[in-house]
C-alpha cells in the first residue's frame, strides 16, 4: 500500500460521514430494545454486553498497574478477569468497579462519536479495541467470540454502503446503551434470592464496606445516566 493510499484510507476513517435518515436512527432503536427485552434474543446479544464489561476490567486493571493474567468469555454470557497485585486499595476497587459501568460509558462514547457524525471512526475505535482485547482472551470461546465481533465490525467497515455502516454504528450503540441496564437489574434479582455471592458488588462491599445495594444503585444510576444522555445525542443527529 503506498503513500497515497494511507492517506486515502486515513481520510475515509477520520472524516465525517451525511447524518443518517430519522427512520433509521428509530429502527436501530427499536431494534435494539427488542434485542434486549426478548429473552432468546438477549440470550445471544448479552454476549456484546459481557465482551464490554470483562474488557472493562481489564482495561482499569492495566490503568491502575495491576497485572492483566487474562480474560475469559464462557457461552452462557458469564466471563472472567484475572489480574494480580494488592488485594485491596483504588486499584482493586476501579477493577472491579469498571464491570458493570463500562457498558454504558462505552455506548455513551460512541453516541458522542455519531452525533459529530464520525461513523467510520466508530467502527474503526471499535476494531482496534476488539484486537486489543483479544491478544488478553484465554480461552476458545472467549477467541472466536471477539474474533467474530471484529470481523463483523472490519466487513462492514469496509465493505458496507453509507447505510449499512450507520445501520451497524447505530444499532451497536443503542444495544450498549439499553442492554447496559438489564444487567444491572439481572443482578440484583439474583442477589435477592442468594446467588451471585461473589459478584463485583459483593466484591466492592467487602473491599470498601460500602453496602453491596449502593454499588447495584451506582451501576443502575450510571447506565440509565449514559441512556438518557445518548438518546438525546443520537435523537438529534437523525
Amino acid at each position: 500500500m503506498d503513500v497515497q493510499s494511507i492517506g486515502e484510507v486515513w481520510d475515509r476513517v477520520t472524516g465525517t460521514q451525511p447524518a443518517p435518515p430519522d427512520w433509521l436512527v428509530l429502527a436501530t432503536g427499536a431494534a435494539a430494545l427488542v434485542l434486549v427485552a426478548v429473552r432468546p434474543l438477549w440470550r445471544v446479544g448479552r454476549n456484546a454486553v459481557t465482551i464490554a464489561h470483562e474488557g472493562g476490567h481489564g482495561l482499569a486493571a492495566l490503568l491502575t498497574r495491576r497485572k492483566l493474567a487474562g480474560i475469559r468469555l464462557h457461552s452462557d454470557t458469564s466471563g472472567l478477569t484475572l489480574s494480580y497485585g494488592r488485594p485491596t486499595g483504588p486499584g482493586m476497587v476501579l477493577t472491579a468497579a469498571a464491570g458493570y459501568t463500562t457498558p454504558a460509558l462505552l455506548g455513551l462514547g460512541c453516541a458522542a462519536l455519531l452525533a459529530a457524525d464520525r461513523i467510520t471512526l466508530l467502527l474503526w475505535l471499535a476494531i482496534a479495541l476488539l484486537l486489543a482485547l483479544l491478544v488478553r482472551i484465554r480461552n476458545a470461546f472467549g477467541f472466536f467470540s471477539v474474533l467474530l465481533a471484529g470481523g463483523a465490525f472490519f466487513l462492514v467497515s469496509w465493505f458496507g454502503t453509507a447505510e449499512v455502516q450507520a445501520g451497524f454504528a447505530y444499532l451497536g450503540s443503542w444495544f450498549l446503551l439499553l442492554g447496559a441496564v438489564r444487567p444491572v437489574l439481572e443482578l440484583q434479582q439474583q442477589r435477592r434470592r442468594g446467588q451471585a455471592r461473589d459478584s463485583d458488588a459483593d466484591q466492592l462491599a467487602r473491599l470498601t464496606g460500602v453496602p453491596g445495594l449502593a454499588w447495584i444503585t451506582l451501576f443502575l444510576v450510571t447506565a440509565l445516566a449514559c441512556l438518557a444522555l445518548g438518546t438525546s445525542w443520537l435523537l438529534a443527529v437523525g
